[in-house]
């Protein structure tokens, strides 16, 4: 198998998460910025091996199943930095359940896709805009928390800010997840339905 140009960048965008949680974690000044900014380079490459992939027409299967799932280990490891972070009291809790609702609605949208797919139907799930305003939403949450998540006093304010838009992004989660059930609800009742016919038969 030949890798390309934007599965490569895919790759790269994997290869940089255990980066980012070794400068998360090591005590040196500037570390959450730093951790910021390589969030930030795998962001990027998220866009530019999509841009890359049309513009050059370098798609591939593998590409095709890389890409989400490198999206999806990004802000799930990125959640779990934060919460572990972010323990005790309501705030702890309010980012639990937030990164916990965030997490479980990429895995039940997978799921769903990966469902539609087998029967020919993924179209009917496919991206749409509330689910790309939710993903700018969270990935502008995730940079101000992870520069910001030692909530020095200085920077209180603005953890804060970040806290309001990851849980804006938590709501924009449910109501896209909700938006990809709605889309998907014909063919699973319908499913449903013939499979409770074939049973009592």
């Amino acid at each position: 198998m030949r890798i390309n140009l934007p599965t490569w960048l895919t790759l790269f965008r994997v290869a940089l998460l255990p980066v980012m949680v070794v400068v998360f974690y090591l005590p040196f000044p500037g570390h959450n910025a730093t951790a910021a900014v390589v969030f930030l380079l795998a962001a990027f490459t998220d866009w530019l091996d999509g841009y890359l992939a049309r513009r050059m027409n370098l798609t591939s299967a593998f590409g095709a199943f890389l890409d989400p799932v490198a999206d999806k280990l990004m802000v799930a490891v990125t959640l779990f930095l934060l919460v572990e972070s972010h323990r005790g009291g309501w705030p702890g809790i309010l980012m639990a359940v937030t990164a916990a609702v965030i997490v479980g609605r990429e895995i039940s949208v997978s799921a769903l896709r990966e469902w539609m797919a087998e029967i020919g139907m993924r179209a009917t799930v496919k991206v749409a805009f509330i689910g790309k305003l939710k993903t700018v939403m969270q990935m502008v949450a995730l940079v101000v928390l992870i520069v910001q998540h030692e909530k020095a006093a200085e920077a209180l304010r603005l953890y804060h800010i970040g806290e309001a838009l990851l849980v804006i992004a938590g709501v924009l989660t449910i109501w896209s997840g909700l938006h990809y059930l709605r889309a998907a609800w014909p063919i699973l009742s319908a499913d449903t339905q013939s499979a409770a016919k074939s049973k009592n038969a």
